[in-house]
């Protein structure tokens, strides 16, 4: 058995408050279902007892969090279930939420992967895109869809197109070209890419 050492309103949210177990925090809960179970400083509580009660109290206004955090962008799984733990639900809270979110579509890392893909390819080679979906929490099988579903054009258009924009008002000598050829780089364009689309301004000596 645990013991609750502090009950504190959140900042935040004067309807919710910080449920400390042991001297830690343990989790957030609705004042009405902290007055409802009765819980209070000194009490004895086990944590299969409060992730029942956060359960059945706060699993739809998880859900609805959550949809007003997807509200404004599409999120992947990771950044929602980063976002419901950061607000002080429990795992059983945030699974259920996941779980509603995606039985609706709300969720879908596939068609997130596809969306940011075709957006970030105007501007970013597919390595870096792939590092970025890989840092939302995207498996790599959903980014492989994503990436074979753009083709290699679309990358080396982009590719053009950002070239173009950095050469502007610059002369193509040998120099210039080396710092052209490494700034594609760093934005995720492979050897062969950038070599080929720099072949338009002249030879890039490595």
């Amino acid at each position: 058995m645990n013991e609750i050492t502090a009950i504190t309103p959140q900042g935040k949210d004067k309807r919710r408050c910080n449920i400390y177990i042991d001297g830690r925090f343990c989790c957030g809960l609705t004042l009405e279902a902290t007055v409802k179970n009765r819980l209070k400083v000194g009490q004895s509580i086990t944590q299969e007892r409060l992730e029942e009660i956060q359960l059945e109290s706060e699993k739809n206004t998880a859900f609805d969090k959550a949809l007003t955090h997807l509200s404004a962008t599409r999120k992947t799984e990771k950044q929602v279930r980063t976002f419901l733990t950061g607000k002080g639900y429990l795992p059983a809270v945030v699974e259920y939420a996941i779980e509603k979110l995606r039985s609706y579509n709300f969720l879908n890392d596939g068609e997130y992967a596809e969306a940011y893909a075709e957006s970030a390819v105007k501007r970013k080679g597919n390595r870096l895109i792939r590092m970025e979906l890989r840092s939302k929490g995207v498996s790599d099988e959903a980014i492989d869809g994503a990436l074979e579903s753009l083709g290699e054009e679309q990358e080396e258009e982009g590719a053009k197109a950002l070239l173009q924009k950095y050469m502007r008002g610059k002369t193509a000598d040998v120099q210039t070209l080396q710092k052209a050829y490494k700034y594609l780089l760093s934005k995720g364009y492979d050897y062969d890419t950038a070599k080929s689309v720099l072949s338009a301004f002249g030879e890039c000596e490595e």
